[in-house]
């Protein structure tokens, strides 16, 4: 385990995959879905280390997302439990 897992939060999905638009409400970070392009505009948000801006980015388990000195890592449901 490498010295970020520790901190890294896990964001389970039951489906193929989620949007970023819907992991930042999903993981609280906005409060509602309408505030992701203004979000994405004005704040970095990374996701397997590169840059990402579009809402409708599909996050696929394993996937790692960073934003606001936060890291969290999508998983599947099932291998969460």
């Amino acid at each position: 385990m490498s010295k970020g897992d520790a901190f890294m939060k896990k964001i389970a999905i039951t489906t193929e995959y989620i949007t970023l638009g819907q992991f930042l409400k999903f993981s609280n970070i906005i409060s509602n879905g309408g505030d992701a392009k203004i979000f994405l505009l004005t704040t970095a948000v990374y996701v397997n280390g590169e840059l990402e801006q579009r809402r409708g980015k599909k996050l696929r388990p394993s996937d790692i997302v960073k934003v606001q000195g936060q890291e969290y890592e999508i998983v599947s449901e099932d291998a969460y439990q």
